[in-house]
């Protein structure tokens, strides 16, 4: 049996890997897929004082108080931001890092960073003027489940140090689309990089939400990490 760990993406939440989980569950594995402090269903706890370090401690508090080990962990979009930093302080208790559609970051940066210079400059403006300066604001035409972002979590840089946590395996899973958004060039970027890496990568066609529009095939892709 493997233990899976699901971090979700920005503006969500654990129900974002329902689908994905009952996938896994099936084939007889662990799977934990927290929420983090004020998103989902923890969203009554937003407040501007959320930083990436209270994301990255909600999950490394999973790994402690349940004792998991051996655990492939994986983060979508905003979510590698939150395992890189769970990497670099309990990487003993981990098997394998992926990143689903994911951020990459390189020491020293945030998420705003690695989408670049206009993507920065745009959601900083947002949360000036639609989130009182520290929140980003959901746009929930199409999913209502969706709740503001504490903007610090986004502006907050990462320290990555930790020779044990670049030793693990990473995997790095692309979901290719004809999305326009800077995330989308930004993991067309990350491919390249991952790959000279030695990282496992693929590409696979599949919508930005791709974990819940055909968990098969993203299950069948995890199964088969080891």
């Amino acid at each position: 049996m493997t233990t899976y760990v699901l971090v979700h993406s920005a503006f969500g939440g654990g129900w974002q890997f329902r689908a994905l989980a009952s996938r896994l569950h099936a084939a007889g594995h662990e799977v934990h897929r927290p929420t983090l402090t004020g998103l989902g269903e923890r969203s009554h706890l937003l407040n501007p004082d959320i930083d990436l370090d209270t994301h990255i401690q909600d999950v490394c508090n999973v790994l402690i108080y349940e004792d998991l080990r051996d655990v492939i962990l994986a983060g979508k979009s905003y979510g590698g931001m939150v395992v890189t930093g769970v990497a670099e302080q309990v990487p003993e208790r981990l098997r394998h890092i992926v990143y689903l559609d994911a951020v990459v970051p390189q020491d020293g940066q945030s998420l705003v960073a690695a989408l670049g210079p206009e993507a920065e400059t745009r959601m900083r403006q947002i949360a000036i003027e639609q989130g009182n300066g520290w929140r980003l604001p959901a746009s929930r035409e199409h999913n209502p489940r969706l709740t503001d972002h504490p903007f610090q979590t986004l502006i907050q840089p990462l320290a990555i140090r930790n020779p044990e946590a670049a030793a693990l395996p990473h995997t790095f899973i692309r979901y290719q689309n004809d999305d326009q958004s800077p995330h989308n060039a930004m993991t067309a970027r990350v491919v390249q990089h991952t790959g000279e890496l030695g990282w496992q990568v693929h590409e696979i066609p599949g919508e930005p939400d791709l974990e819940q529009s055909d968990p098969d095939r993203l299950a069948d892709l995890l199964l088969k990490l080891r």
